[in-house]
């Protein structure tokens, strides 16, 4: 009689474990060993003996995490054998660093995207697909109503919203996750616009962090802490979610808008109280994601980050073995 054979990856209390490895991959709890797919923080938490990520990500990873952080790192495809199995990582095109996890053991491949997109950013290495078993996917926009506009479409957008704030007087406050999103819409805009794109300190921080890799990101100037009222008219102001508030109240008279694929469903936009929404999410969209299952070949698919219900009855009816995985991972979020 044949003994099932034990899964790559299963999950337990602290995330996705792989027992023949003896790591987990972006663990919501302190593990001996985590392998880390990129430095958001739902993926990169504290507390871990061990952490082994991509090197393109070292920086990201160490801000997140502290000096003290014991970080070990890869080349993109450099392969390591951890106990039963062979590791490597491999571009996810999410943000800087951004991984995907492939682990081979004797008879299959699986392969863990973390958080991917397909669409084209000059701040990070372009998704590359990986033929595997076993899939285990992002699901944050798995529905078909999330299909994303071009990129040169929403950035042209946004030119000429900030110009048409600046004739009426009033400063753009432009909403954008702190780390890739933001200097994603940076090295985009930052030389196409008449003055430098001011940004908020969170933000600042992180540009440092690329500009030192050698990621260009255009004009753009720390927001100055002492500023007359009203003398932000016209200029583009980059600034996290969490910023808006009393701070939002100090810079005179402004609009605000919002940069994320959660834009694309105008409640969103309206339960936010933003001014404006622009559809443009650093995640994939629904033609991606069913792309990126095909090419790789899978014969079963485990979708991660709570909306890939739709998504699993969508490919069970096409003949794959799906089903969603519950995970604390927050996808396009602060």
């Amino acid at each position: 009689m044949r003994l099932m054979e034990e899964p790559l990856i299963r999950r337990d209390e602290a995330g996705l474990y792989c027992p023949l490895g003896g790591f987990h991959i972006d663990p919501w709890r302190p593990v001996p060993l985590a392998v880390i797919t990129h430095a958001h923080a739902d993926h990169a938490r504290p507390g871990c003996g061990e952490y082994l990520a991509a090197r393109e990500g070292e920086a990201l990873l160490r801000h997140r995490l502290g000096r003290e952080a014991r970080i070990r790192s890869l080349e993109w495809g450099e392969t390591v054998r951890l106990r039963g199995v062979r590791l490597s990582l491999h571009p996810a095109g999410h943000i800087r660093g951004s991984a995907q996890v492939r682990i081979e053991g004797a008879r299959e491949v699986w392969v863990v995207t973390g958080d991917f997109k397909r669409a084209s950013d000059p701040t990070c290495g372009a998704f590359e697909p990986l033929p595997c078993d076993t899939l285990v996917c992002e699901a944050t926009f798995a529905l078909p109503l999330y299909r994303w506009p071009s990129a040169e479409s929403v950035l042209a957008a946004i030119r000429i919203w900030v110009e048409d704030c600046a004739r009426r007087g009033m400063a753009a406050v432009l909403y954008a996750y702190s780390l890739g999103k933001a200097q994603r819409l940076l090295a985009a805009l930052g030389g196409s616009l008449d003055q430098p794109v001011l940004v908020h300190g969170a933000i600042a921080a992180i540009n440092r962090l690329y500009e030192a890799e050698g990621v260009a990101l255009g004009d753009w100037e720390p927001l100055p802490e002492r500023r007359r009222r009203g003398a932000l008219a016209g200029r583009l102001i980059l600034a996290p979610p969490s910023a808006a508030g009393a701070w939002l109240r100090a810079l005179g008279p402004a609009e605000t808008a919002c940069a994320s694929g959660w834009m694309s469903i105008r409640g969103q936009r309206r339960r936010r109280a933003y001014d404006r929404g622009f559809i443009l999410s650093d995640h994939a969209d629904w033609p991606a994601l069913l792309a990126t299952i095909a090419e790789s070949g899978a014969r079963r698919v485990l979708l991660t980050h709570g909306q890939g219900e739709a998504l699993a009855r969508f490919l069970s009816e096409r003949g794959l073995s799906a089903e969603t995985w519950l995970t604390t991972y927050e996808g396009e979020g602060e």
